[in-house]
């Protein structure tokens, strides 16, 4: 009977989780001075395992700073997964 209780737990916490999926959110788009603005860089990460994360920092056309990291794909691409604008100097 556990083994019942067990595979029903994890039917429905499965069934829950198919409705949290990230395709509500849109993606994020390169801009001046990400890795991948202007298309994939032409240097493949082959020795960094799929998965790695990659960070970027730099100062937009504002003066602000951006950081944005990126997760390395299987086809060894790039994905922009996620991006913070904010002051140089925090206060």
């Amino acid at each position: 009977m556990t083994t019942m209780k067990a595979l029903l737990l994890a039917l429905l916490t499965g069934a829950m989780l198919a409705g949290c999926s990230s395709a509500d959110t849109p993606a994020l788009e390169p801009i001046p001075g990400s890795i991948t603005y202007g298309g994939q860089p032409r240097t493949k990460l082959a020795r960094s395992p799929v998965g790695s994360a990659v960070y970027n920092q730099f100062y937009n056309g504002t003066g602000q700073r951006v950081e944005e990291t990126y997760i390395l794909q299987p086809d060894r691409s790039l994905k922009l997964v996620r991006r913070e604008i904010g002051p140089d100097f925090p206060d």
